[in-house]
C-alpha cells in the first residue's frame, strides 16, 4: 500500500510538474510528497525527476515509468471509487468546467433533477470560458465547444455549435435590405473577441445550400461574450455574430431577428469532454449520460441548430 501511495505521488507530480501542486491536490505537504517520491526512486534504483529550485522535469526513466503506470493507476483508483460508492450508487465530488453563461442558462437548471437521481454526488462546478486541462487540473468533465482534443480525452457531441447574425428591428428599419453577404459591408458589426487568444477571428458564412462566403462585417465594436453582444444588438447598435445558445432566447422573444437567415457559421460542436479510462468513475459516467439524455429530451440540439 505504501508503494501505491508513492506511485500516486509520482504520477500527480509528473502531471502538474510540481511537488507543491501535487501535494495540494493530494491533501499532503510538499515535503511528504517529495519524500514519498524519493522512497520510490530508492526502491526502483533510478532517478525519476530532475529537480531544481524552479522546475521539476521527468528523466528518461521517469517518462518511461509514467507511461507504464499512469493508466493503471487511474483504473485502480476508479475501481476503488466505484466500489466505495454509497450502496453501489455513484458518489463523490464531481468537478466540472463549463462556460459561464452557457452553464448558467442550460446546465445549472438541470442540477435539481441530477441530484434527485444521484444524491451522493457533490457538484464542484467551475464556470470559465477558457479550455481547461482535464487531466492536469483534476476535472472529471468539461462542457464547451471549439476545444482541441488532447490525447487521453474523449468528446461526446451535445449539439452543433452554430453562430448566426442578429440585429434589432430598430437597427434594420430604414436600411437597404440585406439579402446577400456582400450587403453586410456597410453595416455596423458587433464582433466577438476570442477569450483564448484575444483576437477577433475571421469567419466564413455557410448557406443552407452549402455555398460559402467570407463574413465582411465592418467592426464597430468588439465583445468577448456572446450574451453581451446580444444585449448590445438589442439596443439597436449593430449586427452581431453570436452563438445560437445565446441568441435563441432573444430570437424567440422577438427582441432580435436573424439577418441573412439562410446563412450561418458552422463552428463545430458543443460537446461534453472527459478523460478516457478503461473504467470510468461512476460519478462521471452518471453525469455524462445524464447530460446527453437531457439535451436529447429537451430538443436542445434542434433548438440550437441554425439550419
Amino acid at each position: 500500500m505504501e508503494t501505491f501511495s508513492s506511485i500516486e505521488c509520482f504520477v500527480r507530480s509528473a502531471e502538474v510538474g510540481s511537488f507543491a501542486e501535487a501535494a495540494r491536490r493530494l491533501s499532503l505537504t510538499p515535503a511528504a510528497v517529495g519524500k514519498s517520491v524519493a522512497k520510490l526512486e530508492a526502491r526502483l534504483g533510478v532517478r525519476l525527476f530532475q529537480r531544481s529550485t524552479r522546475s521539476l522535469t521527468l528523466t528518461e526513466a521517469g517518462q518511461l515509468f509514467l507511461s507504464e503506470v499512469s493508466a493503471s493507476l487511474h483504473t485502480i483508483q476508479n475501481a476503488v471509487a466505484n466500489l466505495a460508492s454509497a450502496e453501489g450508487r455513484p458518489a463523490g465530488t464531481l468537478k466540472v468546467s463549463m462556460g459561464t453563461v452557457f452553464g448558467r442558462l442550460y446546465i445549472v437548471p438541470l442540477l435539481g433533477e441530477f441530484l434527485k437521481r444521484f444524491p451522493a454526488i457533490n457538484p464542484d462546478w467551475h464556470f470559465d470560458n477558457r479550455q481547461v486541462d482535464l487531466i492536469a487540473q483534476g476535472f472529471d468533465a468539461a462542457i464547451g465547444g471549439g476545444f482541441e482534443l488532447p490525447q487521453g480525452v474523449v468528446a461526446r457531441k451535445l449539439t452543433p455549435a452554430h453562430r448566426v447574425l442578429v440585429a434589432s428591428a430598430e437597427y434594420l428599419a430604414g436600411r437597404e435590405a440585406i439579402v446577400e453577404p456582400d450587403d453586410l459591408k456597410s453595416c455596423d458589426g458587433i464582433l466577438i473577441r476570442s477569450p483564448q487568444t484575444g483576437r477577433v477571428r475571421s469567419w466564413q458564412l455557410t448557406s443552407r445550400a452549402q455555398q460559402h462566403s467570407p463574413l465582411m462585417l465592418k467592426a464597430r465594436m468588439t465583445m468577448s461574450d456572446s450574451e453581451a453582444a446580444c444585449a448590445t444588438a438589442a439596443q439597436g447598435l449593430g449586427i452581431a455574430l453570436v452563438s445560437m445558445p445565446f441568441a435563441v432566447g432573444y430570437l424567440e422573444a422577438g427582441t432580435l431577428q436573424r439577418v441573412l437567415p439562410d446563412w450561418y457559421v458552422d463552428d463545430g460542436n458543443i460537446s461534453i469532454y472527459y478523460a478516457e479510462h478503461k473504467l470510468l468513475p461512476g460519478k462521471t459516467r452518471a453525469f455524462v449520460d445524464f447530460i446527453i439524455e437531457q439535451f436529447a429530451e429537451r430538443g436542445l440540439g434542434e433548438r440550437f441548430s441554425a439550419i
